[in-house]
């Protein structure tokens, strides 16, 4: 699933789809759809809303997806049900893994999977523990079995929420037709689960094993990073010039040049063909894309995208900054760190 407006997430989302934000300098989407690869899965519906522009031309260049990708085209974001609906002429009839592109799950779907064939289920949700119920599709539980299933409640009886896996059979066709759209006027996935659980069928209840992150707000968006980091693997293809120190778990990519008095402490990522510094502090949980130039200052806990200058003294901190932004000094001096979101193209002086 790859459609939505990403208002949350604006204004990084009003220039392009929200999956290709970067987590660890690689589109979220990439996580999901690795995952559905790596289980023998070659056959990917991808389901693209009003927003596509670089999603086919992002998938087609990216080597590790062994797979056929079929595009199916949802307008408007009708729900996550009229994604399965309309999605039916490619499923056919064959069991599938309905996978959402802007969740993280460090697991995989193996265990999904594998539940579902073992336990010759109609259909295998995931679930774990949230802090704010009400922003997530509900599972409440009777004992060991399924009670119900709310969308987005507003007072909510159970803590467990749905995180975007699914698998199902043919089944969830019928139960979708079936339904009526919710008060959002969308067609959701809880209302079809709970029309199958009305019929008899055989649904089964996957906890999540290790960390899972929905991304769909600009701090959630942070913390995946810092997820991903954490299990980075340090590397260093570039080139560390003179008093440049490097400490931690950092990854650098071809073609980037960390200059005189710069200091790298990971976990962080820096992309291809960089310039940091010279006397450039980057610190830990922090992402910086390709083609990127960092001089002077400090950064930390954030997440900057492609081609981005900042020429700066000044300290960031927690920050989203995306493609082709532009951040230099201005005569104030202001000491403490800043913390912003700027979308693609963006000038600031700070």
């Amino acid at each position: 699933m790859a459609g939505g407006h990403g208002t949350r997430l604006r204004p990084l989302t009003f220039t392009g789809n929200k999956h290709m934000l970067p987590i660890a300098n690689k589109p979220m989407l990439f996580y999901g759809l690795e995952h559905l690869t790596n289980t023998g899965i070659h056959e990917i519906g991808v389901v693209l809303g009003p927003i596509k522009e670089g999603v086919r031309e992002a998938i087609e260049q990216h080597s590790r997806i062994n797979a056929e990708i079929t595009y199916i085209d949802q307008p408007e974001p009708r729900g996550l049900a009229h994604a399965v609906l309309i999605s039916e002429p490619f499923l056919k009839n064959e069991p599938f893994v309905m996978y959402l592109g802007d969740n993280l799950l460090k697991q995989g779907v193996q265990p999904f999977i594998q539940t579902f064939n073992q336990q010759r289920s109609d259909c295998v949700i995931g679930v774990t523990k949230v802090g704010d119920p009400t922003r997530y599709g509900i599972v409440e539980m009777d004992g060991n079995k399924i009670g119900r299933l709310v969308e987005k409640p507003r007072e909510a009886k159970s803590d467990l929420a749905l995180i975007g896996v699914y698998i199902f059979n043919h089944k969830i066709f019928q139960a979708v037709k079936e339904i009526k759209p919710s008060w959002r006027n969308e067609l959701e996935i809880t209302d079809a689960i709970q029309n199958l659980l009305d019929q008899g069928a055989k649904i089964d209840v996957q906890r999540v094993q290790g960390w899972w992150k929905d991304t769909g707000r600009p701090e959630d968006l942070l913390e995946a990073n810092q997820l991903v980091l954490s299990d980075l693997e340090p590397s260093n293809l570039g080139r560390i010039c003179g008093s440049a120190t490097i400490s931690g778990d950092v990854s650098i990519d071809t073609g980037t040049e960390v200059l005189e008095g710069s200091t790298i402490r990971g976990p962080a990522i820096i992309g291809r063909n960089c310039r940091i510094g010279p006397h450039t502090y980057i610190g830990p949980y922090t992402s910086i894309g390709d083609g990127t130039t960092i001089e002077g200052g400090e950064i930390e806990n954030s997440i900057v995208m492609n081609n981005t200058t900042i020429r700066c003294g000044k300290r960031i901190v927690d920050s989203l900054i995306g493609n082709n932004a532009t951040i230099i000094d201005s005569e104030k001096n202001i000491p403490k760190g800043h913390r912003m979101i700027l979308g693609e193209r963006t000038f600031v002086s700070i």
